[in-house]
């Protein structure tokens, strides 16, 4: 039961993110659909990690060398999702306003990915105990 709610939660979190991103594309006064790209980053940014936790030995593999570099690139990703909307506004391709909007949703949905693996991620210790 407090797997769902805590999925729901996620949910919400992720859709209010999501919510975000799309109106600094849709809103009458920007019209751009540039800042979306980020999208991009969200699905790519768990990738590494998650391939890493599927070839790590369970006798202490989180410091090994295949979790340092999944962890490496999945801050690349993480970064590059916070620089694009600032580069765009910068650079006069998106308004101020849309890249607020992104970063905004960046937040919210980068604390959606992370709170969906330490939420799950626990779960899984406490079976590994036994």
């Amino acid at each position: 039961m407090l797997a769902n709610s805590n999925l729901v939660s996620l949910a919400f979190a992720g859709s209010i993110g999501m919510t975000f991103v799309i109106l600094a594309c849709a809103l009458p006064q920007y019209k751009l659909w540039w800042p979306f790209f980020v999208v991009l980053f969200y699905i790519l940014c768990p990738i590494p990690t998650m391939i890493a936790r599927r070839h790590t030995d369970g006798a202490g593999g989180s410091n090994s060398a295949c979790m340092e570099t999944a962890v490496f690139i999945t801050m690349g990703f993480l970064v590059s999702s916070f620089a694009l909307p600032i580069v765009l506004a910068r650079a006069g391709v998106i308004f101020w306003g849309a890249c607020y909007l992104t970063l905004a949703g960046n937040v919210i949905v980068y604390l959606t990915i992370l709170g969906f693996f330490t939420i799950f991620d626990m779960d899984d210790s406490d079976y590994a105990m036994w």
